[in-house]
């Protein structure tokens, strides 16, 4: 479909790259963030006879698509910038580095006041960005979407109560296609992927708990970009469902992570850690805040994590082009050649993905690989 496409959390990895990739493609993008989005001219004059909007200041972008600053949890304010798009994407969330209080206001709330607005405005359509994190921590795989929701953490229980708001807007008649992606990868992406590539870079090792030997399926940005478009351009009675995203093709933890090492050049291991008194250490430092590894994230990584693509590809056609060891191996070379820090240089907060979390005591393990 080809028309006028709002694009929440344009400042963030997976709004960026799907605001521009649509704007490339022909259509009229809103993307709308809290933050500027990055490189971007901090505003442009509104156009003559636009009503004035507090809150909201646009911005045109390189990239073609124009950006306004405006907070999702302002049903007044998305209403007003919804209005005569053709459709709605909802990327806009928090992080599971932020405060538990503000996950669930940023995911539910935010949910609800953009499904609000887009039913005032009469949207059509709306694509809500999910979590596989919904499904908690299944012992089933692969997990498919009849799996039902067991939230763990205050993230995965907000991106479950925001799947609910979505679907009680699926009874109201609005198409509502709900995307669970596994965790992406790309160019923009940092996090904790960050620490992998720096470790990497400056001639270690990188632990993993046990022996490594878990399967932890991931994604390439740019497949969830394409089975974000392929959802907006279905016919409702296909797109109006939940659908796993993630790669059809991925290895070990150990094989993923060996593969940035090799890329690194110096020769060096991935190495094994003994699980239960690493878990109990990282646990620990998690909660003293000397770690930004979170609870749900250590589980994960114990044992084997992939979900079942087939609804995705019977309904929406979706086939994934990258496998996991293309995708992290991409964002390493985009790691290496745009964004290495500059050494001394302070690492950021982690509020967003773009940003490298701040290791923490992690920072001294380093010395032992």
């Amino acid at each position: 479909m080809a028309g006028r496409i709002v694009v929440t959390g344009s400042s963030g990895m997976l709004g960026g790259t799907l605001a521009a990739s649509l704007a490339r493609s022909g259509h009229e993008v809103l993307g709308v963030d809290l933050r500027p989005h990055p490189g971007e001219e901090p505003e442009t004059p509104r156009a003559e006879g636009a009503p004035e909007t507090p809150g909201a200041e646009g911005a045109s972008g390189a990239s073609g698509a124009l950006y306004a600053t405006g907070d999702v949890r302002d049903t007044a304010l998305m209403t007003h910038l919804v209005d005569g798009a053709d459709a709605v994407v909802h990327c806009a969330a928090a992080l599971p580095s932020h405060a538990s209080a503000e996950i669930h206001d940023v995911i539910v709330a935010g949910t609800r006041g953009v499904l609000t607005a887009a039913h005032r405005a009469g949207v059509p359509r709306v694509v809500h960005i999910s979590s596989t994190a919904v499904y908690g921590l299944p012992s089933e795989v692969p997990t498919t979407e009849a799996h039902p929701r067991r939230p763990v953490d205050p993230y995965s229980r907000a991106k479950a109560a925001a799947e609910e708001v979505a679907e009680g807007f699926r009874t109201r008649g609005m198409c509502v296609p709900i995307l669970r992606p596994k965790t992406f990868l790309g160019p923009g992406r940092m996090g904790l992927f960050a620490m992998l590539f720096e470790w990497a870079e400056e001639g270690r090792g990188f632990p993993v708990l046990g022996r490594g030997d878990v399967r932890i399926q991931m994604l390439a940005v740019d497949d969830l970009v394409e089975a974000i478009r392929r959802a907006l351009r279905a016919p409702a009675d296909a797109a109006g469902d939940t659908f796993n995203i993630a790669a059809a093709e991925f290895g070990t933890l150990r094989e993923d992570f060996q593969a940035v090492l090799d890329a690194a050049g110096h020769g060096r291991r991935v190495v094994g850690l003994p699980a239960g008194p690493t878990l109990t250490a990282l646990r620990l430092l998690g909660r003293t805040g000397l770690s930004p590894v979170y609870d749900r994230l250590l589980y994960k990584l114990l044992a084997d994590s992939y979900v079942g693509i087939d609804r995705a590809r019977d309904r929406l056609g979706f086939e994934p082009r990258l496998s996991n060891r293309d995708a992290i191996l991409r964002t390493y070379e985009w790691w290496r050649r745009d964004r290495r820090p500059e050494r001394g240089t302070p690492a950021r907060t982690g509020r967003t993905s773009r940003d490298a979390w701040r290791q923490g005591a992690l920072s001294l393990a380093k010395v032992f690989f």
